[in-house]
C-alpha cells in the first residue's frame, strides 16, 4: 500500500487486513464534492417545487426567470412524450454511467486533479437528476434563461454541474494533447 492510499476494513476485526477497498485520500475530496452538489441540487429543486407554480415564470432579471418544469425526457426534453419507458431506460442509463464515474473516480491518481473535478461534478449532477427520475419519475426544472422570445430550455443545479464537468474534462483532454505535442 503507498502513501497515497488509506485502507477501508470491509469485515470484523482490528485495523487493516484482507478484503480491503483501497481508496487514494483525494478521492474523499471529489465523492465529496459530489454529495454537495447531490445536496444542493435536490434542496434547490425541493425550494423550486414549493415555491413555484408549474409552468409560470417568476422574472428574476430580463434574461432570467425561475420556471418550475418536469422534464420526463432527457436533455432538452429529448424522449419527453415517448410513453414512458423512457424513465426506466434513463434510470439504468444514468445508474450505469454513475457507478462508472465513480469506480473512474476512485482509481485515479492523485496528480490528475482537474479530470478528478470533472468527473466529480458530472457524478453529483448525474445522481442529483437520478434521484427525481426514481424518486418522482420526472427531473424538476426551474433555471429559465432568455433573450426576448428565445428560451434556452430549462434546467437546474444537476444539469449545470455536468455541464461545468464536461467543460473541464474537454479542457483536460486538450491541455493533455498540447503538453503531448510540446514534448515531442
Amino acid at each position: 500500500m503507498s502513501e497515497n492510499e488509506v485502507n477501508i476494513p470491509t469485515g470484523p476485526g482490528p485495523g487493516p487486513g484482507p478484503g480491503l477497498f483501497k481508496f487514494p485520500p483525494v478521492s474523499w475530496a471529489w465523492l465529496l464534492l459530489s454529495a454537495v452538489i447531490i445536496a444542493l441540487d435536490l434542496q434547490t429543486k425541493q425550494l423550486a417545487s414549493d415555491n413555484l407554480v408549474l409552468y409560470r415564470p417568476q422574472e428574476v432579471f430580463s434574461w432570467l426567470n425561475m420556471t418550475l418544469a418536469h422534464n420526463y425526457g432527457a436533455a432538452f426534453s429529448f424522449l419527453s412524450d415517448a410513453g414512458g419507458w423512457q424513465r426506466w431506460f434513463f434510470t439504468i442509463l444514468a445508474t450505469t454511467v454513475s457507478l462508472v464515474l465513480l469506480v473512474w473516480l476512485i482509481k485515479l491518481p492523485r496528480k490528475d486533479w482537474l479530470t478528478g473535478l470533472g468527473l466529480a461534478l458530472i457524478l453529483g449532477g448525474a445522481i442529483g437528476n437520478l434521484v427525481d427520475r426514481i424518486r418522482l419519475g420526472y427531473v424538476v426544472d426551474f433555471i429559465d434563461f432568455h433573450i426576448g422570445d428565445w428560451h434556452y430550455p430549462a434546467f437546474n443545479v444537476a444539469d449545470s454541474a455536468i455541464t461545468c464537468g464536461v467543460i473541464l474534462l474537454l479542457l483536460d483532454v486538450l491541455l493533455v494533447s498540447l503538453r503531448s505535442k510540446k514534448e515531442a
